[in-house]
């Protein structure tokens, strides 16, 4: 039963979106385009933006304070015209990869610091999972970055370990 309310029934009030509800969804696209903003120029080259928006976005990394918070209002108005449920999607798989490299990151960080402090056990692991881990030039440079670190000296050794790291888990 639909009552009549000045001439509408109220069938037509249920499509309509509430005050607050506009709202929020405004301040949604607002946060996605402070994302966006926050992103580094080759991610945002990762992504599929309409021109006009892409150079918004751009201009908007480099103002500050004031002008930051209206070419952000500018950038969700730019945003709320496009596909903004494609944008955020592509943007959560942009950081899940990176969340992936930071983790990888990490990961080699721990192998360099184990294999340093003499842990053996590393070093198996690393021959069993890696097929191009060479374990005589990894002793080699666990052998210079303790004697680099006994004499004080920079730690090279230990950089170029993890680079080595970083090479045998990139052919894998």
């Amino acid at each position: 039963m639909t009552t009549e309310f000045y001439g509408e029934s109220e069938d037509e009030f249920e499509d309509e979106k509430s005050k607050s509800q506009i709202k929020r969804e405004l301040l949604e696209l607002k946060a996605l385009g402070r994302t966006l903003i926050s992103l580094p120029v080759k991610d945002l080259d990762k992504l599929v933006l309409p021109e006009r928006l892409y150079e918004s976005v751009v201009k908007a990394q480099s103002m500050s304070h004031g002008a930051l918070k209206r070419e952000t209002g500018f950038i969700g108005r730019l945003i709320a015209d496009e596909d903004h449920e494609t944008i955020a999607a592509n943007v959560a798989k942009l950081k899940q990869a990176h969340q992936g490299e930071v983790k990888q990151f990490h990961e080699l960080e721990q192998w360099r610091d184990h294999l340093l402090s003499g842990n053996n056990d590393v070093m198996t692991m690393l021959h069993q999972q890696l097929e191009s881990f060479d374990g005589q030039y990894v002793r080699q440079l666990v052998r210079n970055a303790a004697k680099e670190a006994k004499l004080n000296k920079s730690p090279k050794s230990a950089r170029l370990l993890f680079k080595y790291l970083q090479t045998c888990q990139v052919e894998t």
